[in-house]
This record gives structure tokens, sequence and C-alpha cells, in this order.
């Protein structure tokens, strides 16, 4: 006799726990990749006041760049091994494709959100730059990166609690269609 399967609750409950579980570890993961990237542009522009010149003091673009470049692959590393691993696929290149055109749009979304400041409100401080690209525009970015992280990249290998809620929830609807 095969065991008695979980109920719908339960399904919902082990489905809500893996997403609760997702958000914390990419919550971490991102985290860890802004801090990498402050630290090394400031690192490779600035380098340490009264101590060394950064070795791109003049070209702060390309620092930007190479910051970025370094904390974009970390967070690949740490969601694909981590946060996700759940969902992973063999295909890593594909997943990296995908991370990456991902990531290349939430930074499309928060120069969004400094344009419009800049140029539509007319804020063009320090401080409103920093509200609009690395608070608006971060949160937005890092909401829209979870989705598709989760929808589109490592998504082979769905977690078995929510392949059943999903199935239940189906199984339920069409119960209550009949």
């Amino acid at each position: 006799m095969p065991p008695p399967r979980p109920t719908l609750v339960a399904r919902l409950r082990g489905a809500w726990r893996t997403l609760v579980a997702e958000v914390a570890k990419f919550g971490t993961v991102g985290a860890v990749a802004f801090v990498l990237d402050t630290t090394l542009y400031n690192l490779l522009v600035f380098g340490l006041p009264g101590l060394v010149e950064g070795p791109m003091a003049g070209s702060p673009l390309l620092g930007k760049v190479v910051s970025t470049s370094v904390a974009t692959l970390f967070s690949w590393t740490g969601n694909r091994w981590w946060t996700f691993r759940r969902r992973r696929s063999e295909a890593m290149g594909r997943e990296l494709v995908l991370f990456l055109f991902f990531n290349a749009v939430g930074l499309g979304i928060a120069l969004a959100c400094l344009a419009f400041s800049r140029y539509v409100l007319g804020l063009d401080s320090q401080l409103a730059d920093n509200v609009a690209a690395n608070g608006i525009g971060l949160a937005l970015g890092t909401l829209f990166r979870f989705w598709a992280y989760r929808t589109f990249v490592f998504r082979e290998e769905l977690a078995e609690e929510e392949r059943e809620a999903r199935r239940a929830a189906a199984q339920g609807l069409s119960a209550r269609v009949r």
C-alpha cells in the first residue's frame, strides 16, 4: 500500500517554505554581491586613500564595468549553487546567458529610474541620483531579477513540493468545476 499523499494545505505550506527560503538566500547572495561590487569599485577607482592610488583612477566607467562583472559572476554562482540549487539545470551555459541577460535588464531598470529622476523630474543632486538608481531602481530591478531567475533561469528541476501543490490545485479546480 502506497504511503498517504500529503494534503493540499501541507503541499502549499511546503511550496511557501521553499519560496521563503529562496527569497532569503537570494537576498543574502544579493547583499554580498552589492558589497563586493561597491568595495571593488572603490578600490579600483579610489584605491586606499593616503596609501595607494586606484589602478583605474582615470577610468571610473571601466572600473564600474569590472566591479559589476565580478559581482554578477559571484551572484550567478551563489544563486546557482545555493539559492536555486533545487532548480538548476545541466545547461550551465544557457543559465549563464539568461542570467547575464536578466542582469542587463535589471541594470536597465535602475538606469530608467535614474533617467526619470534626472531628466523628467529635474532632480540632479547626488542624493537624488542615489535614491533613484541605488534605491528605487535597485529595489525594482531586484524584484524583477528574482522573478526572472526563478521563472526562466533556474527552472529545470522544480521542487517536488511545488509540483505537487500545482497538481493538487489543478485537481481541486477540476473537481469544483464538475
